[in-house]
């Protein structure tokens, strides 16, 4: 199972939702769907995006866990 830690990204660079919705330019329903692990694909140019803003890695964000 891949899991998202898009909010605890957020949370360390003390940045909200919203905030990221407008310097990426993605609608906050989105990155809701992926904030909760909803979501069932990521566009690489989204990817590339949301680590551009945040200063992070794809790694930083995406995690993979064996299902429990």
């Amino acid at each position: 199972m891949i899991r998202v830690n898009l909010d605890v990204i957020l949370a360390k660079r003390k940045m909200s939702l919203s905030e990221l919705s407008e310097k990426v330019g993605i609608t906050m329903a989105n990155l809701s769907i992926l904030k909760t692990g909803k979501a069932k694909a990521i566009r690489f140019s989204t990817l590339d995006a949301i680590c551009r803003v945040l200063e992070c890695q794809p790694g930083d964000i995406l995690e993979y866990v064996e299902n429990e």
